[in-house]
Formats: C-alpha cells, structure tokens, sequence
C-alpha cells in the first residue's frame, strides 16, 4: 500500500514512532470482516453465524466473521436480517445505551447514508423514539431508504435535505448524530481512492465544512441534548480541534463512555486536550479507523417542543393533513388503527398517530421520501401491497399465499426475474419467501407471474452462485430464523 507522504508526515508526528509503525503494519493488514443482526428479523441467540469468529465487543448484534463472503447472492442480507457495517462504527450502540437508556427520544442522524448508524439506533432506542435519518446526496438517500426499509422499523422518517433545512424547520431533537463527511484516512486500507484523493488541503477544507454542518443544526438540539460526533479519520484537525470548538464556542461538555482497555481503543491525541474521546486504529481496535465523541449541549433540559410559529405554522399543519385519507384495514399489518395514512404521489404512507403532526411538519419543510410503513400504490382500483410493508415487522404474512422458493430461485427472484408459480396459488399477490422469510411480492395473473421487486434494489449482477454456501446466518434448529 502507497500511503501519501504528507499523511505520513503528519500521522508519524502527531503519534509518534511506535504507534504510528502499530498503524502503519494494521493499514497493510487485510481489514477484518463484521455484520450486526437486526433483532426485529432474527434472534440473535438462535442464529448459528456461518465462518462467525466472534462478537463484537461493544455491540451485543454485532459478529466477526472469518472472512469475507459474497453477501449480494444472499437473500437473507436483501430481506434485512443482517447489515453488513464495520465493528469499529457499531461502537455508537455502546453510546446510546449508556446515554439513551429507557425513556422515548427523538433522534436526528443527519449525515446517515448508506445507513448503517441509523439502522443500529433504530435497533437499540427505546420503543416510543422517533429517529430521522438524513442524506444531503438524492442517489445516497434512496439506498438510506432502502437499507431503513429492510430493517422493518415503522417509527423512522428519511429525508433528503442540506443541514440547514434542518436548522430552519423547526423541529427539535434528544439527540443529533453527525458522522460528518472527513478525508477518509481510516478508509485507505479498503479504498484506494480515498488514498489517491487525500491532501492536507483537503484535510482544512473538511474542518471547515464539519464545523458549518454542526453550526446549521445546534439549535435543532434541545439543551441538555446529546451530540455525537463522529469521523473516519485519524488526525486532530477533524476530530478533537473540531469537539473542543463545539464545546468551547457552541456550548457543551464532553462525556465519558465507558470502555475495555483489551479492545484497544485510543484517546486524545491532541496536546492540552484529554476530554474523553475514542479513536479507533487499525492495528490496535479489530475494526477500520473511526473517531467518536459525545457531548451535551448546556441548558436546561426541558424536554421536547417545536417552535411555535402562529398562524404560518397552524396553516402548514392543517393544510397537511388534508392529504390525510381513510385506508380500509384490510389486514394486511397488524395495529392498523394505532396509524394514520397520507396519500403521497400515488402511493398511501402509513404512520403513527403519535407523531402525525411531527412527520406534517417535516413533510412540509422537508424533503422526505420515506415514512412510517409504505403499504400500498394506487393502480386504477387496485391497491398494490408495497415492499416496505413487506418488509415491516407489522406485516401479517398470513394474509397473503406464501411461496417458499430455494436457493436459486430467490436470487433470480432479486434479479427481478419472475419466478413460475403452481397452478395450486391463488392469483393476486403472493409473498416469495426464503428460510420462511418474506423477500418480495409476485403477482400470480394465471398464465404468468410478475415480479413486483422494486427495480432499483434488484441484484444486477449476472452471476449464478453454484451453491448456498455463503448464508452467513443460519437456524440452530431449523432453517426459519423469522422471529
């Protein structure tokens, strides 16, 4: 590996010669292999992990892997029993449960594709939280979407807005995550690009840009708030110049989180600083490179509220909810009555009531593209059952014919091909299932079926795997790992 010469220069003197040979041998190293298990899919105590070596210390869902395998042909990953996510980001799992521990919150990922960080929250906030997950980037927040829709949690809004929307919409959090874009130096070992692209110009300008981002949503965080600020680079200039100037000019304190000193993991760097702060090395953390900090804004803590904004606002509640509509329960997801729906370009987008007006609000002054549970698209006087209802831990399997298909057949199945169908299934949609769980809709229309899969998350590789050997997740005592 060709690192550049002022990376070098700069690593070696802020860390001095022995850790930086420690990181210097751990970026020649091949990068170790992790998943973390959705546990509204499978119980992580009953799965048996294929080529699994180990847990993941701070992450009870998270699990090392022997080596890495070809997780595109495993239609378990596609229906979202497992996310593939590096061990040293699962470390955020640590932060909430020390901080976020029983009551409800509402939480902001803000910088949150591909999805990772939102998928793990998700799983770990107490039931009643709310989480919004950003991307700034249109391409980039449609696989957020995707990756939140197969983890099946119908408490989640994705949007696709700039910092600043948020800093102006009102809306107001427990907690904001930024894993803010950096200079990527804890990516060199896994993409050359990043190595090819790094500069210490490029190092100023992503502490500039990482300041602004925190500057356009601060007051989006309540006081008393968390913020947890991350990056996937090494030096100070991202990482603890950035966490002292929210403390020192924002407001805030810097929290402990409490660690194992076996797993390696390394503080400040930064001379006149030891706030404490949690760098994760290749070499000394069995993970990629990754820094994280968290901090509480100072004030009172006087719990959630918008901001009011008279009229103006009473007039966007209002005139959102007039696309409010009346959806049939036709059985299709359980605790249909606990949802309002909202009629949105064709499709019906259930939520909670809980938090109807919240998401009226956000659907007004920011670009959302995914809500709740997506149940259904309009198709003339049909209604389509959607893959995010699916894929939701609401969804009632049995109110459609189920086929359970094998191996081969669920892959050409998330190619989008169409799968043939006995004469014995009844026509109208049918859930395709793999190992007993629900990976997509067909449409049995008699003499053919439809492959109703959305397109833009089809398998496009033309490969055809010999066999099933590289389903990571398997049942201890049968192949049905559905909870």
């Amino acid at each position: 590996m060709t690192l550049p010469d002022d990376f070098i220069k700069y690593t070696r003197q802020l860390m001095g010669d022995r850790m930086w040979q420690t990181l210097e041998a751990g970026l020649a190293d091949e990068p170790p292999v992790s998943v973390r298990l959705n546990p509204f899919k499978c119980n992580p105590d009953m799965a048996d992990i294929v080529c699994g070596d180990g847990i993941v210390p701070w992450c009870a869902n998270g699990r090392y892997l022997k080596r890495r395998l070809n997780f595109t042909f495993d239609p378990l990953m596609h229906a979202g029993v497992y996310y593939v996510q590096d061990a040293s980001s699962m470390f955020l799992e640590r932060v909430l449960r020390r901080y976020v521990a029983d009551k409800p919150v509402r939480v902001l990922d803000l910088c949150a594709a591909p999805g990772g960080k939102s998928t793990l929250a998700r799983s770990v906030l107490p039931e009643g939280s709310l989480l919004f997950c950003n991307e700034p980037v249109h391409g980039r927040a449609m696989v957020l979407a995707e990756n939140v829709q197969k983890l099946g949690h119908e408490d989640v809004v994705v949007t696709n807005s700039y910092p600043a929307d948020y800093g102006k919409s009102g809306l107001v959090f427990d907690v904001v995550i930024a894993d803010v874009p950096c200079s990527g130096e804890g990516m060199f070992r896994k993409d050359e690009g990043a190595r090819e692209e790094w500069s210490l110009g490029g190092v100023e300008k992503c502490r500039r840009l990482q300041r602004s981002i925190v500057q356009d949503v601060w007051n989006c965080l309540r006081p008393g708030g968390l913020l947890i600020y991350s990056t996937c680079t090494f030096n100070v200039g991202e990482n603890e110049e950035n966490v002292r100037y929210v403390a020192d000019e924002l407001g805030a304190d810097v929290l402990p989180v409490d660690t194992d000193v076996s797993w390696g993991i390394t503080g400040s760097l930064l001379e006149g600083f030891d706030a404490p702060v949690y760098r994760f090395l290749p070499g000394l953390t069995r993970g990629e490179g990754l820094f994280m900090a968290v901090l509480r804004k100072h004030g009172e803590d006087s719990g959630i509220s918008e901001k009011k904004g008279g009229k103006k606002a009473d007039k966007t509640r209002a005139g959102a909810k007039k696309h409010a509509v009346t959806l049939k329960d036709n059985g299709w997801m359980d605790g249909f009555e606990d949802y309002s729906v909202r009629l949105c370009d064709g499709f019906y987008r259930a939520v909670h009531r809980w938090w109807g007006d919240i998401y009226d609000v956000a659907d007004k002054r920011l670009r959302v593209i995914h809500a709740g549970i997506t149940v259904g698209e309009v198709r003339g006087k049909d209604i389509v059952p959607a893959q995010s209802l699916l894929l939701s831990r609401t969804f009632r399997k049995e109110a459609f014919p189920c086929v359970e298909l094998e191996h081969t057949e669920a892959v050409a199945f998330l190619r989008r091909e169409a799968v043939p169908l006995s004469d014995s299934v009844p026509r109208g949609p049918v859930v395709m299932t793999y190992r007993g769980c629900p990976i997509g809709f067909q449409k049995n229309i008699g003499n053919r079926a439809n492959n109703l899969y959305p397109a833009e998350w089809k398998i496009k590789s033309t490969y055809v795997p010999a066999d099933d050997c590289d389903i990571i997740v398997r049942g201890k005592d049968d192949d049905c790992l559905v909870r």
